[in-house]
């Protein structure tokens, strides 16, 4: 993946509903170039599937997770730009201290929560995950 893939899963994380003319013009290509990296990027399993947000007092009861992630070596931009494709993700931070991730989850089961989980478990760059589900939010 090189820096137009990356901006390109960028602006379908604000809005996955942009049409390609649009992303075209955003990042400087033809709408050709955009339909062939997306069908790249979907044929590759970077882009797994395309999702709905709502405001999280509209969102239906589910399980919410925090995972911890610990990049091996230098891979910190591959990494994120496969976060960047799972449904499960609802946030991801760049941090400082034991973690070089910080991933929001979101699921509707603990089984959903699992399978989310092995997913990112499974992404080539990932040393190490350590997760904690929310069980309450004050504030």
């Amino acid at each position: 993946m090189d820096d137009i893939d990356l901006q390109l899963i960028a602006l379908l994380r604000q809005d996955a509903r942009l049409p390609a003319a649009v992303l075209a013009s955003r990042l400087g290509v033809s709408r050709g170039t955009v339909a062939n990296r997306l069908r790249r990027l979907e044929d590759e399993g970077v882009i797994t599937g395309y999702t709905l947000r709502l405001r999280p007092d509209a969102e239906p009861q589910g399980i919410r997770a925090w995972a911890g992630v610990q990049v091996d070596g230098n891979q910190t931009r591959e990494v994120v730009a496969h976060l960047m494709g799972e449904p499960g993700l609802v946030a991801l931070h760049d941090t400082n201290g034991r973690w070089d991730l910080l991933a929001e989850l979101r699921a509707a089961s603990t089984a959903e929560l699992s399978q989310v989980l092995e997913r990112i478990r499974l992404i080539k760059g990932i040393r190490h995950t350590e997760t904690s589900i929310l069980l309450a939010t004050y504030r």
